[in-house]
């Protein structure tokens, strides 16, 4: 994953991984037959420390909270880590079986059923779920525009952009708290 990180995957060749970790191509391949098996498995492993750090986060009881607290992680890692992001997209994209993504996909789907349950879902589930993604993907491009191509002029986004970006989303998907 260093390397993902620190060239992106355009860089991502068997000569500099063993080169890495001082192993020999035999012993790379032997592991995992390919580039391809040993990327597979670099980004399953990124899917996995990504979801480490949405378990491990503190979650507030509040399901509308939450689901602010899991959009603020997502879009946290990828402004951290926008070249190991993009890579985890695009295997994600390409249609990948990739447990730890299908996990992060039950996780959204779990915090608008909470949300539901608590009679503040004001759309669909399915809509919300969609509403939540799209967004939490935007602002993460905006990250990864502003790094991965700074000859086009983007820069990071300003943090009141990306706040407003989640909270229309969140005002899409949730309906207004009653008073106290």
């Amino acid at each position: 994953m260093t390397l993902i990180e620190g060239k992106g995957e355009a860089h991502f060749s068997t000569r500099a991984v063993c080169d890495i970790a001082k192993v020999t191509a035999p012993t790379l391949y032997h592991h995992f037959q390919s580039a391809d098996g040993l990327l597979s498995a670099a980004i399953a492993e990124a899917f996995e420390q990504f979801l480490s750090s949405k378990r491990s986060a503190i979650q507030s009881p509040d399901p509308v909270a939450a689901l602010i607290e899991g959009w603020d992680n997502y879009v946290g890692f990828a402004a951290a880590r926008p070249r190991l992001y993009a890579a985890m997209m695009a295997r994600f994209l390409s249609g990948a079986d990739l447990p730890a993504a299908r996990e992060g996909q039950a996780l959204l789907r779990h915090r608008i059923a909470q949300i539901e349950a608590a009679g503040r879902l004001a759309i669909a589930p399915e809509a919300a779920v969609q509403v939540a993604w799209a967004s939490v993907n935007s602002a993460a491009m905006l990250f990864l525009s502003a790094t991965l191509q700074p000859g086009v002029g983007m820069r990071p986004p300003d943090p009141a952009i990306v706040a407003r970006l989640r909270d229309s989303a969140v005002q899409a998907i949730c309906t207004p708290a009653l008073p106290e």
